[in-house]
């Protein structure tokens, strides 16, 4: 399988899988004006992640878009995509049904495609009974929360360290954490994908969430109350969640008492790994 893939901005995790895909062939361009001068008929889709192209101008060329347009669809974005040779990627479902049920994404065609995870980087070859360590990884959530948790953990007498998105962190120190650590606490906003959890969950760290049902609660970003999840890729194997602080004492309790008997790692071998994804990739183009 070939694919043209214009590459003006791709976040760099997703960026990474992309390229690490073994059974297409990708063949990149920076511009769009250069879909004038290539032979579109040898390729299989063409792929723009962030930039739209007016596909009335290609009617014999399959597009995939997304998911870096903008955080909601624009009218001038859609209107140039709303084809029938068109399909808009968003990584996770609960992404793809907020586009879908936007009115300006009538009669575009949205699929969740997510980007594989490096398994292979990403992994821990100690087993959770002989790790000590133990994290907060905190996202763009009201900072009190983030105190409720420390003093909690305080309390008890755990030894801890925070990794926080919004103050920046070494990507090297926090892997090497990971490997080490025998659980995470996430205080997390939505997540379309969510690499960093799902490498926390690759290197078989189980993980206790709190979790969030709406958008609106990203601390400062002024959302109003659209549905979302700090969890679009997760089940029972990789640890526990709750949403309101009346439950975290409970949720935590069960989190330790089943410490050892998750398995986050098989949930991210069984769904998102490169090649994995990969599949999900060719099955979309190829059921275009």
């Amino acid at each position: 399988m070939k694919i043209l893939f214009i590459n003006i901005y791709m976040h760099h995790k997703n960026l990474k899988a992309l390229l690490s895909y073994k059974n297409i062939q990708i063949y990149i361009t920076h511009n769009i004006n250069d879909l004038n001068r290539i032979n579109l008929k040898e390729f299989d889709c063409v792929y723009s992640p962030s930039t739209p192209v007016d596909v009335s101008k290609y009617p014999n060329t399959k597009f995939i878009f997304g998911p870096h347009f903008s955080v909601f669809p624009e009218p001038n974005h859609m209107n140039l995509i709303r084809q029938p040779n068109t399909i808009y990627i968003q990584p996770s479902d609960w992404a793809s049904q907020v586009w879908a049920s936007n009115p300006l994404c009538k009669n575009v065609k949205i699929k969740t495609l997510p980007f594989g995870v490096d398994t292979d980087f990403f992994k821990n070859d100690k087993p959770i009974n002989m790790r000590e360590k133990v994290f907060i990884y905190f996202k763009s959530r009201n900072p009190l929360l983030l105190q409720i948790v420390e003093f909690y953990l305080k309390e008890k007498g755990i030894n801890y360290i925070v990794f926080s998105y919004d103050k920046k962190y070494n990507e090297n120190d926090y892997i090497e954490y990971l490997k080490n650590s025998k659980y995470g606490i996430w205080i997390g906003r939505h997540e379309s994908q969510g690499f960093a959890l799902e490498e926390a969950l690759s290197c078989d760290v189980p993980l206790l969430v709190w979790n969030v049902k709406s958008m609106n609660e990203e601390y400062n970003a002024n959302y109003t109350d659209i549905p979302g999840t700090t969890l679009p890729y997760w089940d029972n194997r990789c640890g526990e969640y709750f949403y309101n602080l009346s439950d975290m004492n409970n949720t935590f309790n069960l989190f330790i008492s089943k410490l050892e008997t998750y398995k986050p790692r098989d949930y991210i071998l069984e769904n998102l790994t490169i090649e994995k994804c990969e599949e999900k990739l060719i099955d979309i183009i190829r059921n275009f």
